[in-house]
Protein backbone atom coordinates (compact mmCIF):
# COMPACT_ATOMS: atom_id res chain seq x y z
CA UNK A 1 0.00 0.00 0.00
CA UNK A 2 1.35 3.41 -0.91
CA UNK A 3 1.87 6.46 1.24
CA UNK A 4 0.18 9.64 0.01
CA UNK A 5 1.13 13.23 0.81
CA UNK A 6 -1.65 15.63 1.73
CA UNK A 7 -1.80 19.37 2.39
CA UNK A 8 -4.62 21.33 3.94
CA UNK A 9 -5.46 24.39 1.87
CA UNK A 10 -7.01 26.07 4.93
CA UNK A 11 -4.25 25.75 7.57
CA UNK A 12 -1.31 24.61 5.33
CA UNK A 13 -0.81 21.46 7.44
CA UNK A 14 1.17 18.78 5.54
CA UNK A 15 1.20 15.08 6.39
CA UNK A 16 1.54 11.61 4.91
CA UNK A 17 -1.17 8.98 4.95
CA UNK A 18 -0.69 5.26 4.41
CA UNK A 19 -3.72 3.98 2.53
CA UNK A 20 -4.84 1.55 -0.12
CA UNK A 21 -4.69 2.44 -3.81
CA UNK A 22 -8.42 1.87 -4.08
CA UNK A 23 -9.21 4.17 -1.12
CA UNK A 24 -10.75 7.54 -1.86
CA UNK A 25 -8.69 10.64 -1.06
CA UNK A 26 -9.17 12.20 2.37
CA UNK A 27 -11.10 15.47 2.58
CA UNK A 28 -11.08 16.46 6.26
CA UNK A 29 -7.90 17.91 7.81
CA UNK A 30 -6.85 16.07 11.00
CA UNK A 31 -5.48 19.33 12.50
CA UNK A 32 -8.11 22.02 11.80
CA UNK A 33 -10.98 19.57 11.12
CA UNK A 34 -12.05 21.52 7.99
CA UNK A 35 -12.69 20.07 4.55
CA UNK A 36 -9.79 21.41 2.55
CA UNK A 37 -7.32 18.57 2.00
CA UNK A 38 -5.58 18.14 -1.30
CA UNK A 39 -3.63 15.01 -2.27
CA UNK A 40 -0.22 15.97 -3.61
CA UNK A 41 1.33 14.31 -6.60
CA UNK A 42 4.80 13.11 -5.78
CA UNK A 43 7.43 10.74 -6.98
CA UNK A 44 6.54 8.30 -4.23
CA UNK A 45 9.07 5.99 -2.72
CA UNK A 46 10.68 2.87 -4.00
CA UNK A 47 9.19 -0.51 -3.27
CA UNK A 48 10.76 -2.18 -0.24
CA UNK A 49 10.60 -5.96 -0.11
CA UNK A 50 10.92 -7.33 3.42
CA UNK A 51 10.62 -10.89 4.55
CA UNK A 52 11.92 -14.29 3.51
CA UNK A 53 12.63 -14.87 -0.15
CA UNK A 54 14.09 -11.48 -0.98
CA UNK A 55 17.78 -10.69 -1.18
CA UNK A 56 18.34 -7.46 0.65
CA UNK A 57 21.27 -5.96 2.47
CA UNK A 58 19.79 -2.63 3.54
CA UNK A 59 17.55 -4.12 6.22
CA UNK A 60 19.79 -6.71 7.87
CA UNK A 61 19.45 -7.34 11.59
CA UNK A 62 22.15 -6.21 13.99
CA UNK A 63 23.05 -9.82 14.85
CA UNK A 64 23.59 -10.58 11.15
CA UNK A 65 25.81 -7.50 10.74
CA UNK A 66 27.92 -8.49 13.78
CA UNK A 67 28.36 -12.06 12.51
CA UNK A 68 29.34 -10.79 9.06
CA UNK A 69 31.87 -8.41 10.60
CA UNK A 70 33.46 -11.17 12.72
CA UNK A 71 33.66 -13.50 9.70
CA UNK A 72 35.33 -10.76 7.69
CA UNK A 73 37.91 -10.05 10.40
CA UNK A 74 38.63 -13.79 10.72
CA UNK A 75 39.09 -14.06 6.95
CA UNK A 76 41.36 -11.00 6.93
CA UNK A 77 43.56 -12.40 9.72
CA UNK A 78 43.89 -15.81 8.01
CA UNK A 79 44.78 -14.08 4.73
CA UNK A 80 47.49 -12.12 6.56
CA UNK A 81 48.87 -15.36 8.02
CA UNK A 82 48.95 -16.93 4.55
CA UNK A 83 50.78 -13.90 3.13
CA UNK A 84 53.34 -14.04 5.94
CA UNK A 85 53.89 -17.77 5.36
CA UNK A 86 54.31 -17.22 1.62
CA UNK A 87 56.77 -14.38 2.20
CA UNK A 88 58.90 -16.49 4.56
CA UNK A 89 58.86 -19.39 2.05
CA UNK A 90 60.01 -17.02 -0.72
CA UNK A 91 62.76 -15.71 1.53
CA UNK A 92 63.98 -19.23 2.35
CA UNK A 93 64.11 -20.21 -1.32
CA UNK A 94 65.97 -16.98 -2.14
CA UNK A 95 68.49 -17.68 0.66
CA UNK A 96 69.00 -21.24 -0.63
CA UNK A 97 69.58 -20.03 -4.20
CA UNK A 98 72.06 -17.44 -2.97
CA UNK A 99 73.94 -20.08 -0.96
CA UNK A 100 74.09 -22.43 -3.98
CA UNK A 101 75.64 -19.77 -6.18
CA UNK A 102 78.30 -18.60 -3.70
CA UNK A 103 81.78 -19.62 -4.69
CA UNK A 104 80.75 -20.64 -8.20
CA UNK A 105 81.66 -18.78 -11.34
CA UNK A 106 78.33 -17.68 -12.73
CA UNK A 107 79.82 -16.08 -15.84
CA UNK A 108 79.59 -18.02 -19.06
CA UNK A 109 82.91 -19.19 -20.49
CA UNK A 110 84.00 -17.56 -23.71
CA UNK A 111 83.59 -19.57 -26.86
CA UNK A 112 86.52 -20.18 -29.00
CA UNK A 113 86.17 -19.23 -32.60
CA UNK A 114 86.38 -22.14 -34.93
CA UNK A 115 87.80 -22.07 -38.27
Amino acid sequence: MPTYDYICEKCRYEFEQFQSITSKPLHKCPKCKKAGLKRLIGSGSGVIFKGPGFYQTDYRSESYKKAEKSEKSTADSSATKKETAAESKDKKSADKTEADTKGKNTQYPLREKSG
